[in-house]
């Protein structure tokens, strides 16, 4: 399985948008955070954030089928943030996100702290997150009495 990934543009913005609802619905109706949820974004946000200086959105490719995309955010002082990250929910499970992570890392090699946000109550994004060397940094953020965001950081070994 040969996972890839293209950097993307304007042009992409549908596509990406798409992929993202399809993503993040289930989560949607699950804990109905309806102020939070990339599933509730409109296309005008997604191409705001592909219109950003500091922002890198690819597409995720796994065998030449778009699967999924991920949004970098370079920071200062070597710090980039990953938000968000997605897989088609067909495509999930499958190793995918993992290898991205290390796809990333490589193409931005200058970076010595890495963030992000996961929802605590999904267990299983939180030990993917885990077991690439991120850890909770203690801060949370209830959105409703169904869901709490928690905040990771990885902190390369360069430092």
């Amino acid at each position: 399985m040969g996972i890839s990934i293209f950097k993307s543009s304007l042009s992409e913005a549908t596509i990406i948008h798409e992929m993202q609802i399809k993503t993040f619905m289930p989560l949607l109706n699950k804990y109905q955070d309806f102020e939070t949820s990339p599933a509730n974004e409109s296309v005008e946000r997604t191409i705001d954030r592909l219109n950003q200086s500091f922002t890198d959105y690819y597409i995720i490719k796994s065998s030449n089928l778009t699967v999924g995309a991920i949004r970098i955010v370079r920071k200062e002082n070597k710090r980039y943030r990953v938000g968000p990250i997605f897989i088609l929910p067909e495509h999930q499970g499958k190793g995918i996100a993992q290898r991205v992570f290390s796809i990333i890392e490589d193409i931005y090699n200058d970076a010595e702290f890495w963030e992000l946000d996961s929802i605590v109550q999904e267990y299983g994004n939180c030990a993917l997150y885990e077991k690439l060397g991120y850890h909770k940094t203690g801060e949370t953020k209830q959105i409703n009495n169904k869901m709490t965001i928690a905040s990771y950081e990885k902190t390369l070994n360069s430092v």
